[in-house]
């Protein structure tokens, strides 16, 4: 797929072959070869076809290479060129659509041209806020259609289609559609009405994910519920957007059937139905091999496939159609030839084909003719006295040729103890010493013939002892295995290890293994630091040139136990679980113990826990695990112990959560205090999950004023709440409290917290500073003094001090704040030869107490220079630049 807006303007096919000599490539396009000499546009780079500024009109359709040498020619599968692109919406305004509030509504999208899939959602009013599908607005990715089953007030507005290209994510918008409401009533209750629905046949290919599609208009808002015709819907399925869509992965072949989906409201309800049908593209059985045949043989080639449909074949030699005539015969699959010759030579392909797709099977037909050969000739056969000895006679030739064999000048004529085998191999049965000697072999057929010599030679047969050869060792010990040959001094012998069948690598296990020669005849093998995995059956194989020994020991390993089985959790309560496994290895030393572990998502890792009986002896295959929290998911695994040690867990059990049951815990650390006046602020660590035993998990906060008998209850409902602020008026400053924190779950009340003292809050300050004054200082200063208030409740923890001219309004003054108990601020920057309104309150940490009698004070003149008052001037002038200068260059300043 080529994005048609890509920077890169060339679309290249591939295509490689293997051949001797290399191949040459073509190209066909729609069953046209390419002229790369007429359209410049096309360009071959060795096997691969670039096709420059490509486009949809002539560049789209199915592309093959062709592939050729001397040998033959093969014809690859179809691949097909498509184009991605995305048009643009018209700019035709949208007219408007009015309905009545509850009734149903479709806003049609009408996206502009595209390929391949676009991906639909909706605008609603302005970019980026995107309609929110739920059981009542639902989005097609069909159609593009937005569908809304309930119109409602909140849903007026301006809707905009959106679509994105899948390969390109290029994206365009529709022009907005206004979505009004009819003033003349509110719609009615009504049954349901599906407007979207899957087609009625849908094919799906095997192994990709369907998505199957229904939502229905309605007053009330319908519920949609699915089943599958005569069978279960698969369990791998899930459900999408309020049950609006049916997503079904990796679909095989038993998930085809008959698909419903209902609608349904307190008015009535709908359904439809649709059937699933999976179809597989060819996929082969059997395929056909290069083969090599003598002239005037038969060929019989089979080639089978599976798909759905079942698929059909047919055959190409050399990149052309066969059909069947004369020596060649075709049915379906199977090609046979008669009396191969030479012109049958070449590539062959049989095609398995469905309606879906093709799949090739390639091989060589290779035709021989040539004189015998014998390749190496002669040949030396060294035999053990007594055994059956074979002399091969394989010659290359074609057509195959007749074999005679003769000792010295005299033919062998076949007896009961010298045989000529149908291969024509030569057995020689219970061999002896009077069997040595030279024997010839000869080939001929039309094209010519040839000679072997087979020299034979007898020996002795070799013994070999393999020493201890049986031994029992413990993990981490060690132990040597020694191999010693019996054999004829004129041969040599050489030794190799075996494990379990399989030749010991002591470059890899080197850590381990280590071979060690300590006679011409003699080899050990030291195994160190012994694991479980060195349990088995060692060998020691001694070979000469006539003979070959095998010979075995077997080494057992005691350790720590195996992995116990399957652990399944038989029953569970609120705190135990019934659990269950089956034995692991032993590993030669029995089981003694078996630790039973849990973890759930408030343990670090796994975690050993109680159980009942205690200990879990050797013998036993189920457990009881006690003192479990009820409500929290575990998973179980169990571990078993010997006398070597401790073995590796089992798998961890399936995941199960313990019933519910009443909570146990009791919230910690309650305190309080603070607040606003007339409030009792109370305050907890909320109790973790693990405690909670259940759902429906909340407090009950508890209180009564010091000497009073009942107690105020409330429910706080949210389990993650740490704190309830309780408010009365009644009730004056610093009043003691008696405070307890219970908590509750569905099951019922649990244990409430010891009883704390809590005071309610003392509040904002009640009282304002008295006596306050203030006088200017200066043209820009004006300084304010006041009394504390009288102590009591609500103490401050400082005062703010506003001011505003007499000819401005309060809310445009300024503030300044002092800090603990001052009695005194000077207010700064402000207009010379001003009256001033000045306020002082207090504030603490609740809030601010009321505010002082507002008071008056005036900003001095700001004084004039004159001739009479110059020599004042430079005076304080002077004082002020040597008072600032101290730490400047004095050069800077001049009189």
């Amino acid at each position: 797929i080529f994005p048609l807006d890509s920077d890169e303007k060339k679309v290249v096919m591939h295509c490689e072959a293997r051949g001797n000599p290399p191949p040459t490539y073509s190209w066909y396009i729609n069953g046209t070869e390419v002229d790369s000499e007429a359209d410049y546009r096309y360009t071959f780079i060795d096997g691969n076809l670039i096709i420059t500024n490509a486009s949809e009109i002539t560049d789209y359709g199915k592309y093959q290479c062709k592939a050729e040498n001397s040998v033959g020619t093969v014809l690859s599968r179809d691949s097909l060129l498509q184009f991605a692109y995305l048009g643009a919406f018209s700019t035709k305004a949208r007219g408007g659509v009015s309905v009545r509030e509850g009734q149903g509504v479709v806003l049609m999208c009408t996206p502009p041209p595209h390929s391949p899939e676009i991906i639909y959602s909706w605008v609603f009013n302005e970019f980026p806020s995107f309609v929110a599908e739920d059981s009542r607005r639902f989005i097609s990715q069909d159609t593009g259609n937005l569908y809304i089953s309930k119109v409602q007030p909140s849903d007026v507005g301006s809707y905009i289609c959106l679509v994105k290209n899948t390969v390109t994510n290029a994206r365009v918008l529709s022009p907005p559609t206004p979505l009004t409401l009819k003033t003349d009533g509110v719609m009615g209750e009504y049954e349901p009405k599906i407007e979207v629905h899957f087609p009625t046949s849908v094919l799906a290919a095997k192994g990709v994910t369907v998505r199957l599609e229904c939502f229905a208009l309605g007053n009330p808002v319908p519920t949609i519920t699915w089943r599958k015709i005569n069978g279960n819907i698969p369990k791998k399925a899930r459900l999408r957007k309020s049950q609006a869509v049916l997503e079904i992965p990796n679909i095989q072949l038993e998930d085809s059937g008959t698909y419903e989906c209902k609608a349904e409201n307190p008015r009535g309800s709908t359904a439809f139905k649709g059937h699933l049908q999976v179809y597989t593209l060819p996929q082969w059985v059997r395929m056909i091999n290069d083969t090599q045949m003598d002239s005037g043989e038969k060929l019989q080639w089979e080639c089978k496939a599976i798909g759905r449909p079942r698929p059909t074949y047919r055959w190409l030699r050399n990149g052309l159609p066969l059909t069947s005539q004369g020596r060649l015969e075709i049915v379906n699959g199977e090609l046979s030839i008669h009396k191969v010759q030479q012109t049958d030579s070449g590539m062959y392909q049989c095609v398995a084909e469905n309606k879906y797709g093709a799949v090739y099977s390639n091989a060589e037909l290779k035709i021989l003719a040539s004189a015998p050969v014998f390749v190496p000739n002669p040949i030396r056969v060294i035999a053990t006295l007594g055994k059956d000895v074979l002399l091969d006679c394989k010659p290359k030739a074609s057509p195959k040729p007749w074999v005679t064999w003769k000792r010295g000048d005299r033919r062998i004529i076949p007896n009961k103890r010298i045989m000529l085998l149908r291969n024509n191999t030569l057995k020689i049965v219970n061999s002896s010493r009077a069997d040595e000697g030279n024997y010839v072999c000869r080939a001929e057929n039309q094209l010519g013939s040839a000679e072997m010599t087979a020299i034979l030679w007898v020996k002795e047969a070799m013994r070999v002892v393999l020493s201890p050869s049986r031994v029992e060792v413990t993990v981490g010990e060690s132990v040597v295995l020694s191999c010693k040959a019996t054999h004829d001094t004129s041969l040599d012998v050489a030794f190799q290890w075996f494990f379990n069948q399989k030749p010991i690598n002591f470059q890899y296990d080197g850590g381990h293994f280590e071979y060690i020669q300590t006679q011409s005849s003699t080899v050990d093998l030291m195994i160190r630091n012994i694991l479980l995995k060195h349990a088995g059956k060692y060998g020691c194989r001694a070979q000469t040139s006539a003979d070959t020994v095998f010979a075995e020991a077997e080494l057992l390993v005691r350790g720590p136990p195996g992995p116990p089985g399957v652990v399944i959790v038989e029953e569970i309560t609120d705190t135990t679980a019934t659990l269950s496994w089956t034995r692991g290895m032993d590993n030669h030393s029995p089981i003694s113990t078996y630790n039973i572990q849990a973890r759930s998502p408030f343990s670090l890792g796994w975690q050993t826990v109680k159980t009942d009986p205690d200990p879990v002896t050797g013998d036993m295959e189920s457990a009881m695990a006690v003192e479990l929290n009820p409500w929290v998911e575990y998973e179980f695994r169990v571990v078993a112990i010997n006398a070597i040690g401790t073995g590796d867990p089992s798998a961890p059990s399936r995941g199960v959560r313990t019933k519910e049951a009443v909570p146990s815990v009791a919230p910690a650390n309650v305190s309080g205090g603070n607040g606003r006046r007339h409030e009792l602020v109370i305050s907890w660590e909320p109790v973790s999950e693990e405690f909670q035993n259940g759902e429906g998990f909340g407090y009950i906060v508890a209180f009564r004023a010091n000497g009073t008998r009942g107690w105020k209850e409330k429910m706080v409902t949210s389990a993650d709440s740490t704190m309830y602020k309780y408010r009365d008026e009644t009730f004056p400053p610093l009043t003691p409290f008696e405070v307890k924190v219970g908590v509750y779950n569905n099951k019922g009340d649990g244990p409430f917290s010891k009883v704390v003292i809590i005071h309610s809050a003392e509040g904002e300050p009640r009282e304002p500073p008295s006596d306050v004054k203030a006088y200017g200082i200066s043209s820009s200063e004006i300084r304010v003094t006041w009394k504390l208030p009288a102590s009591g409740p609500g103490k401050p923890r400082g005062y703010e001090v506003s001011y505003w001219k007499d000819t401005e309004q309060e809310e445009s003054g300024k503030k300044q704040r002092t800090i603990k108990n001052e009695t005194s601020a000077v207010l700064t920057g402000l207009d010379g030869n001003s009256v001033y309104i000045v306020t002082v309150k207090g504030f603490n940490s609740i809030g601010q107490g009321p505010a002082s009698t507002p008071v008056t004070a005036k900003t001095r003149k700001p004084r004039e220079c004159s001739a009479d008052t110059y020599p004042i001037i430079l005076h304080v002038e002077y004082r002020l630049l040597v008072k600032f200068a101290r730490n400047s260059p004095v050069k800077k300043w001049r009189n």
